[in-house]
């Protein structure tokens, strides 16, 4: 069985050497250029073209980010894997569009490390159980989010789009015709209906959501 044909990528010199120890123990991979340098790893997939590139995405002064959008440009063929510090959903879908095949945190398991560098090399997109389990938990709370929504009144999705204007209770009261009582009673059964904290947080809910 032929090697698969790694180039690891990051600012780190002492997890480079680490994950060259583990990959280089497994016959299956063969770990053949190590960097820190995102403009150096672009030369060096230029040059040796691997099968699969290891992507740290928070290096300077080059990215991994610009890094992985310019190696899909010259080198095609490689699959890249993002790997960060960060569980971020944004940074995996981000990374994703600019070409990568795959998505792991560095708190993630030399066995899914080495599933994912499989799952990619087979022309499969690989994301982390990490990341996943997060993505699916704002799937449900978009959902919630969706129901919740439907629970306020015509008045009450009044004064939350004023409120998000910025307008303090006082002024939401002369804009609608009702008393200041009456708003902040409206204040209270938002915040309630859709499960927030404060005013802050219901800003960005109505964001959101688009009200």
């Amino acid at each position: 069985m032929e090697q698969i044909k790694i180039l690891l990528v990051d600012d780190h010199k002492l997890i480079r050497d680490s994950w060259a120890f583990i990959l280089n123990s497994d016959p299956r991979f063969n770990v053949i250029e190590a960097t820190g340098d995102g403009d150096e790893a672009i030369e060096i997939a230029k040059e040796k073209d691997p099968d699969v590139i290891l992507m740290d995405v928070h290096m300077t002064p080059v990215n991994g980010f610009d890094a992985t959008k310019a190696i899909r440009a010259e080198v095609p063929r490689a699959k890249i894997i993002g790997v960060s510090m960060h569980s971020m959903p944004a940074y995996a879908k981000r990374l994703i569009q600019l070409g990568a095949m795959g998505y792991v945190t560095k708190n993630s398991s030399k066995e899914e490390m080495i599933h994912a560098i499989l799952e990619v090399h087979a022309g499969k997109k690989y994301v982390c159980e990490e990341v996943k389990s997060i993505l699916a938990e704002h799937e449900i709370q978009e959902q919630e989010a969706n129901t919740n929504i439907n629970l306020l009144s015509r008045r009450e999705i009044d004064v939350a789009k004023l409120i998000k204007e910025g307008l303090p209770s006082k002024e939401i009261a002369q804009k609608l015709d009702i008393t200041l009582k009456t708003v902040e009673v409206h204040r209270y059964n938002i915040l309630k209906k859709l499960n927030l904290r404060n005013t802050a947080s219901l800003v960005n809910f109505i964001n959101a959501q688009g009200l």
